[in-house]
């Protein structure tokens, strides 16, 4: 099982996930991140340390986010590893909770 970053994620882009996570398999975006399913270990570290609850253990994946999972993994081979944790965007609070980001996804 892996864990997946979903919607809420886009334009909100907190970092507080990277730095719980003993292997690596988080990767940075323009303004998402994304789990790597063949390098997350299930450690659940990171679910908890997200504070705008974007990140579910793919057997608790909400049914509207269930392409998130295949997100994931496409786009965790092309972006860049990011193991440490950055500022915010200074507008990233405004997005929490706005529904119908994904077409703000920038790749």
């Amino acid at each position: 099982m892996t864990y997946v970053v979903v919607e809420n994620c886009i334009k909100c882009k907190l970092t507080d996930c990277v730095d719980v996570c003993p292997v690596d398999c988080f990767h940075e975006g323009p303004n998402f991140l994304v789990i790597d399913p063949e390098e997350c270990i299930d450690c659940t570290l990171c679910e908890p340390e997200c504070p705008v609850e974007a990140i579910f253990a793919e057997d608790d994946l909400p049914a509207d986010q269930a392409s998130f999972l295949q997100l994931n993994a496409e786009l965790s081979e092309i972006w860049p590893v990011i193991n440490v944790s950055k500022d915010p965007p200074a507008d990233s609070a405004e997005w929490d909770g706005v529904e119908g980001k994904l077409k703000y996804l920038e790749r």
